[in-house]
């Protein structure tokens, strides 16, 4: 038995290269369920994968993509069997185990969610882990008690995959929402998704350095971090809270104690990859819900196994709209 893969190399410069492979199963890496992958997608952590390793791969040759679809060909997993349809985000794979980026995986079960009804692998694959990251953003949100009555929420990065998904279900479920983005001829992208206000992120970044400014937003997803942030941080509102889940600025960001001593506000930091399975499981049953899957649909573009090298360079410098996703098959 064979499968076709991805398969990168790091040279003694760091820079990676990849080639389309035929493999034996038996190089796939230990688990108790093997998947046949139907698609997977790009993400910024790919992107730096595919280019550096971003410090992130351990062990070459290596198989990215930290995501993936499909169906279970064969389970020694009580909670699986062949034919069920299932998701994988995070857990390092991608990383540290052989991802997505392969017509088959094998994985541990522990790590795959069984799909919705409602969602095809493919659309399973639009959404992704940014999709996925932004719904936890907006469960974080709605736990801290922020509803479509306290305000604007502000949407950093907005043309991003987790940003373009997250306007889409923060209006879904009536919110107004303001789209952040250093890319105003995607204005009407972005209204498309349902953004009520298109803010240049100019706004945010040339805001005076004062560690309040004017109360605005009821909540912040943040994709972004550094200035973007601490900017965005300083007009959250008296109660309000900010989910923080990106650094395509970089990992600091130039920020000030006050908005929280004088007004209350809350940071949830989301972390997408080892979440436990509970809150994993909830955040896709409410994609299947509250997503527009019309509107997902228009955030999409989609690629095969040999685009995604020269792909991966431009979603570092925030070039790709929206979301890619896999076919792995091509």
């Amino acid at each position: 038995m064979t499968f076709r893969a991805l398969v990168l190399t790091q040279g003694a410069d760091r820079k990676v290269s990849g080639a389309i492979e035929t493999l034996a199963e038996d190089r796939l890496p230990a688990g108790d369920v093997v998947v046949a992958i139907d698609y997977s997608t790009l993400n910024y952590k790919d992107g730096l994968v595919l280019t550096t390793g971003g410090g992130l791969v351990k062990t070459w040759p290596h198989v990215g993509g930290i995501d993936f679809a499909g169906t279970v060909e064969t389970s020694e997993n009580a909670a699986f069997k062949a034919g069920d349809k299932v998701v994988l985000n995070g857990y390092r794979v991608g990383e540290l185990h052989w991802g997505g980026y392969a017509t088959k995986a094998r994985v541990k079960g522990e790590w795959l969610v069984k799909l919705p009804g409602s969602l095809s692998t493919r659309r399973a694959m639009a959404i992704g882990t940014a999709g996925y990251t932004s719904m936890l953003c907006v469960m974080a949100l709605e736990k801290h008690g922020v509803d479509p009555t306290k305000g604007e929420i502000l949407v950093t990065g907005a043309a991003g995959g987790v940003g373009s998904v997250a306007v889409a279900i923060l209006a879904r479920l009536g919110y107004a929402v303001v789209a952040a983005t250093g890319r105003p001829q995607e204005g009407e992208y972005l209204k498309s998704l349902g953004a009520t206000t298109i803010m240049d992120r100019k706004e945010l970044t040339e805001a005076p350095d004062r560690p309040l400014l004017g109360e605005r937003f009821a909540g912040v997803v943040d994709t972004v971090s550094g200035v973007m942030f601490a900017r965005a941080l300083a007009q959250v509102k008296y109660g309000g809270a900010a989910a923080v889940c990106g650094l395509a600025a970089g990992p600091s960001f130039p920020g000030s104690i006050l908005p929280f001593i004088l007004r209350g506000v809350s940071v949830y930091g989301i972390d997408s990859v080892m979440l436990p399975k509970a809150p994993r499981e909830e955040a896709w049953r409410r994609l299947g819900s509250d997503l527009p899957l019309d509107k997902l649909d228009s955030t999409v573009s989609e690629a095969g196994l040999g685009d995604l090298m020269a792909l991966a360079p431009k979603i570092l410098k925030g070039e790709v709209r929206g979301r890619v996703v896999v076919d792995v098959s091509k």
